[in-house]
């Protein structure tokens, strides 16, 4: 069988650590840098840096309406920290969602300046063992539709969650060594594969 191929959107942001994870966990790593290639991966990282900055880029390069489609159909999406923001259908305190693609609304820069950057341990819904996460500058999710499935919180706020074939973190599992999240993601890829066979 062929190694699945997993992209990892390569405008801005943690780009690099999240190619070598899905290398680790014995996948292909691809760098998407154009609209085109979204043809040719199996699933998607939309990966941390600076929300805003990343829409504007998404539109300059023609991404916006291609990952729109990407998640029509029913591909997987895996959104960590600003890539939860860009997934999400409402952001608190803006009229300007982004992709508009889960059931959830963002608090974007969340924790306060004060803790712009900090790890905590938390438990994870389907791990055995609890997940050390970094979190910089993060958002988390204040509301949820009821068919979203709240995967793991901190302090009483949603910090990662999955909608059908879409997986959010607050946090960023890449800056660790602990590839698990990235192995939830993977099995959701390899049942989205299965199912289109089908």
């Amino acid at each position: 069988m062929s190694r699945l191929v997993i992209g990892v959107l390569g405008l801005q942001g943690a780009v690099t650590e999240h190619i070598n994870q899905v290398e680790t966990s014995g996948c292909n790593g691809v760098i998407v840098k154009k609209p085109e290639q979204l043809k040719e991966i199996d699933g998607l990282i939309l990966p941390g840096g600076e929300s805003t900055t990343m829409r504007k880029l998404i539109e300059r390069y023609g991404f916006f309406e291609p990952l729109k489609q990407f998640s029509k159909q029913r591909k997987p999406l895996f959104g960590t920290c600003a890539g939860m923001v860009l997934v999400a259908k409402e952001l608190s305190a803006s009229s300007e969602a982004h992709l508009q693609l889960m059931d959830v609304r963002v608090k974007r820069n969340a924790f306060g300046r004060q803790k712009e950057s900090f790890e905590a341990v938390l438990p994870i819904k389907g791990l055995d063992l609890p997940f050390s996460a970094v979190f910089i500058r993060a958002p988390y999710i204040e509301k949820a539709a009821q068919h979203v499935e709240i995967i793991s919180t901190y302090e009483n706020h949603i910090v990662a969650a999955k909608q059908d074939h879409i997986l959010v973190t607050a946090f960023h599992p890449e800056l660790t060594n602990d590839t698990r999240m990235i192995e939830i993601f993977i099995d959701m890829v390899k049942k989205s594969k299965n199912t289109v066979a089908l």
